[in-house]
């Protein structure tokens, strides 16, 4: 228990710390509140006994009660407020750190099994360590706090019923010790089930239109009901452990109190207490166990902030790509790839390629999919470290920039546009984000996206959807390029840009890439014929080695593979349907 609380504190940055302390100590101050009803209730009893009642000992006694409630209340409020503000806002920084560290991590890591993991990461755990986590911590806390409190001044007012106390916390915590180890394997079995129903929700989601495509609705949700179901018996199967265990401390609890009661009225029997102190040991055993009941009844919980704090830690020392190189703004964008080689998940991906770009020019990557082009360009572009060799930007080692600077010099084009749940205009400004509407406008019009802009409700203030959802293939292809036409970097990755362009947004596609290539290091993964023939090289790759280079009329000399790309590409302009009477 002692570990887990510790770890709790240690993981919460330095500020929400010091409010968790601060919350401590009031806690502290609390019991001392809750003590002093004691010495009131001991001047009235003790006046009534010894027939010496006068208003003047009813009024201290009442006005020591009074301020003792009032104070505590007081304390409470500061309490929770602090508690809050300790729980939210840790909650908030911890978010915020791990996306900051997710900026550093290799791209290798964001693959489609970690989506599920890391969103449960973001979302639920953090949500549990921001309020779960945080009540169970402060009511345990100050449980035990309150508890040893009441119990310290028990052992000075009479060391034998400190003795019980003692000795009733010790069983108390056996059982809660015990509850807390049977709960143990089922507590991660819950927090993995929880990674799969987002896993689950989000595959459901992302992929209802394939599954309503082939009629697998019903299957598909199934498979998902499936695991919200076991995510409800998981969260049962808790819920009965610690019920097995609960009424058991909170028995042994009233029993300590009940052994109090008889303790007192014995030692009164035979002599050894007064009855003044029996009286105030009898009401002393209904109050002295209120705090660590409240607190045996949430401790099982205890694990839950282990492995919330465990999930958050295993994030955050995830070691990041070296990003402490030198703000450095290159002057030429020359680009040096120099024998290197990469392998993803002990997949060798690129094998000993070397290759050189100068600035200013265009140079297209074309081969089988899978052979490494997307990678070639990643690896550029710094998304993951080489295993072997070297990149170079402006004769400079790409690991020697700090990461920021080097991306100054990338914008990227992808397949596969995502487009973020904003109006358009934020959409485009996110190359940019302090670009005014003016700039916005102009990079949308040299896009050839600013017409069916204008055309929309809203225009440039239209919500989108995430994703985009509500636009085109090529109007999001479009809003993409203004958005890297905003940005302006000197070196533009086009990656299968214009794939999968229906025919009638072509033309306007096509000239919104000669608008944002224009005086720019291109480098381009293509398939279409068009758009690799005028490059300055064209590099064909396959299984990870550039296996032809030089322009399209020099390929086109050879017997290779690019040969037979183009003449495939040929083949399936010139394909027709036949018809026959």
């Amino acid at each position: 228990m002692i570990t887990t609380l510790k770890k709790f504190f240690d993981f919460c940055t330095k500020e929400n710390r010091h409010l968790f302390y601060r919350t401590l100590v009031i806690g502290v101050l609390i019991a001392f509140c809750q003590a002093s009803k004691f010495p009131a209730i001991y001047l009235v009893m003790d006046a009534f006994l010894k027939n010496n009642i006068s208003g003047s000992k009813i009024l201290t006694g009442f006005i020591i009660l009074l301020v003792s409630v009032i104070v505590e209340s007081f304390l409470r409020g500061r309490s929770t407020m602090l508690q809050c503000r300790a729980g939210y806002g840790e909650c908030a920084r911890k978010r915020v750190e791990i996306a900051e560290h997710l900026r550093y991590l290799p791209m290798g890591y964001f693959n489609e099994n970690s989506l599920g993991e890391i969103t449960t990461i973001t979302t639920n755990v953090m949500e549990q360590l921001g309020d779960v986590a945080t009540r169970v911590v402060m009511l345990t806390t100050q449980g035990i706090l309150n508890t040893a409190i009441i119990i310290l001044m028990i052992l000075v007012f009479d060391w034998r019923i400190g003795i019980i106390c003692l000795m009733g916390i010790t069983i108390f915590a056996a059982i809660n010790h015990a509850m807390r180890k049977a709960n143990a394997e089922t507590t991660v079995k819950k927090l993995e089930v929880d990674t799969k129903v987002i896993s689950g929700v989000l595959e459901y989601v992302q992929g209802i239109s394939e599954v309503k495509a082939y009629n697998m609705i019903s299957t598909s949700r199934k498979k998902l009901d499936d695991t919200i179901r076991m995510a409800g018996d998981m969260n049962t199967e808790m819920e009965m452990i610690c019920n097995r265990y609960i009424p058991l401390q909170n028995i042994v609890m009233k029993l300590t109190g009940v052994a109090i009661l008889i303790a007192s009225i014995g030692f009164y029997l035979n002599g050894s207490m007064e009855m003044l102190e029996a009286i105030i040991m009898m009401i002393m055993s209904f109050m002295v166990f209120a705090g660590i009941e409240a607190m045996g009844a949430y401790s099982s919980l205890l694990r839950v902030v282990d492995l919330c704090v465990d999930r958050g830690e295993e994030v955050l020392s995830l070691k990041l790509m070296d990003i402490s190189g030198e703000s450095y703004m290159p002057k030429t964008n020359h680009i040096e790839v120099s024998g290197i080689d990469f392998a993803y998940e002990k997949k060798k991906i690129i094998d000993n390629m070397s290759l050189r770009i100068p600035e200013k020019t265009t140079a297209a990557f074309v081969g089988p999919s899978g052979g490494g082009k997307t990678t070639l360009c990643h690896l550029i572009a710094r998304f993951w470290d080489v295993d072997k060799g070297m990149v170079k930007l402006d004769e400079k080692n790409v690991k020697k920039y700090s990461m920021d600077s080097l991306m100054e010099n990338f914008s990227f084009v992808f397949q596969n546009v995502y487009l973020f749940n904003d109006t358009i205009a934020n959409n485009i400004r996110f190359g940019r984000p302090e670009a005014s509407m003016e700039e916005v406008t102009e990079a949308a019009k040299k896009a050839c996206c600013h017409d069916f802009i204008m055309a929309l409700p809203d225009g440039y203030n239209t919500m989108i959807g995430e994703k985009g959802t509500s636009l085109s293939g090529g109007e999001k292809q479009r809003i993409s390029i203004a958005r890297a036409i905003m940005k302006d970097a000197p070196v533009i990755i086009l990656d299968e840009a214009t794939a999968n362009v229906d025919p009638e947004n072509e033309k306007d596609l096509m000239e919104a890439v000669q608008a944002l290539t224009k005086e720019k290091t291109i480098l381009m993964i293509a398939h279409r014929l068009k758009t690799v023939r005028n490059a300055n090289q064209i590099f064909v790759i396959d299984k990870g080695q550039i296996v032809q280079r030089g322009t399209h009329n020099e390929l086109m000399k050879q017997d290779g593979i690019y040969q037979r790309f183009v003449d495939s590409r040929r083949q399936a302009i010139g394909w027709k349907i036949g018809m026959t009477d």
